[in-house]
């Protein structure tokens, strides 16, 4: 016989298929595992040069900015 806590856990399940969801198991990194500051560190600091190699980045990075930012503009002046 389920437990109350699963039975809750199954109906809340099954409203959520119902209304068309399904279940998705992500796997991400563990945070916590040694180690893994050092190695999100050192792939900074690899992203970070390659940036700074290109020149066109921030030109880029700019132009995409000002389009936003002129987007947002114009829907706070519809409404």
């Amino acid at each position: 016989m389920p437990t109350p806590v699963s039975h809750r856990v199954r109906k809340r399940r099954d409203a959520l298929r119902a209304a068309g969801l399904r279940p998705v198991q992500i796997w991400v990194p563990d945070t916590r595992r040694p180690g893994f500051a050092a190695e999100a560190e050192r792939q900074a600091k690899l992203v970070n040069e390659a940036d700074a190699r290109d020149p066109d980045l921030a030109r880029f990075m700019d132009a995409a900015l000002a389009e936003l930012l002129a987007d947002l503009d114009d829907r706070e002046g519809r409404e």
